[in-house]
């Protein structure tokens, strides 16, 4: 039997077209690697004929691909821990089902990682959008002006809350759609949160490892293109999930009164952000954040 030396997890939940696009993108990658690798999909439960196809490809097409029923929608977090379980490899890339790997990147993190191991724990490829712009996902943790500058300043825009660096470097966090470790360090932080079901996993994650004494680092050598939001059912949800992910991460993590002061910030943004859908007549503004100044 073939030792594996990397696990590729991927969560699947109704994402039947580009989840193919993902596991053929990462198959292209690592053409005529030496790195012995499997692609382990998750599907929670997808309900749009991702199991036929998946099955499909990995019997026709492409033999280092495992796919997994969970069998109910367990979100990001769940369904990773699923596949790390399922894992034969010391290594584990997670990756989103919304990835597009270019050139040999897979190989490029892995073999810088392998290299480095007892100086990083967790390292993450630099992101790009789909015309190959830089995409933020170096990130820092979220501190009360941190949270501030992400809603109401446009921080990213600025490099206040999440950048794209061009060196390598270490960071508080990378973005969960692709992090490089392995399955010890995973363990050791007894996976995600299995209370987060979609945003936030990867901050409380990597901030539960930094607590731990371990480190995150930014590898910009190796670039990957992330689409964004496939599998979040519209605009409306995503945001929700934000509040409701900032919400859990500063009672777990945070005091009370930070916690208050974090309710005032959400409670504000979404005040706004109502009325300027009243003045526009915006629906999905009002909508939305209604329902978020209430969870606020």
């Amino acid at each position: 039997m073939v030792k594996i030396d990397l696990s590729v997890v991927i969560v699947s939940y109704n994402t039947k077209k580009i989840t193919e696009e993902c596991v053929g993108s990462i198959s292209r990658s690592l053409t005529n690697t030496k790195i012995k690798y499997e692609i382990i999909v998750v599907d929670n439960d997808s309900l749009d004929g991702s199991q036929a196809t998946l099955q499909k490809i990995a019997l026709n097409e492409i033999n280092h691909l495992i796919y997994f029923q969970s069998g109910s929608n367990l979100g990001f977090g769940q369904g990773n821990n699923f596949g790390v379980k399922k894992a034969s490899g010391k290594y584990i890339l997670l990756l989103n089902t919304d990835i597009i790997v270019l050139n040999r990147a897979i190989e490029k993190l892995y073999n810088f990682y392998v290299a480095r191991e007892k100086q990083i724990h967790f390292l993450g490829a630099k992101l790009l959008n789909q015309d190959l712009t830089p995409q933020p996902s170096a990130c820092r943790f979220f501190t009360l002006p941190v949270v501030f500058a992400t809603l109401l300043l446009k921080g990213d825009y600025w490099g206040l809350t999440r950048s794209s660096p061009d060196k390598f470097c270490q960071v508080d966090w990378i973005s969960g759609a692709c992090i490089m470790t392995t399955k010890k360090y995973f363990r050791r932080l007894g996976g995600f949160d299995k209370n987060i079901f979609m945003y936030m996993e990867e901050v409380d994650f990597l901030y539960r490892a930094k607590k731990l004494g371990l480190n995150t680092f930014f590898y910009p050598d190796s670039q990957i293109i992330h689409l964004g939001s496939a599998s979040s059912n519209g605009r409306t949800f995503p945001i929700l999930q934000v509040y409701k992910g900032f919400l859990f991460f500063y009672k777990k993590h945070y005091s009370i009164f930070h916690l208050l002061a974090l309710r005032l910030i959400l409670k504000f943004k979404a005040l706004i952000a109502y009325l300027i859908g009243k003045i526009r007549g915006d629906r999905y503004l009002i909508k939305t954040y209604e329902e978020a100044f209430k969870l606020a």
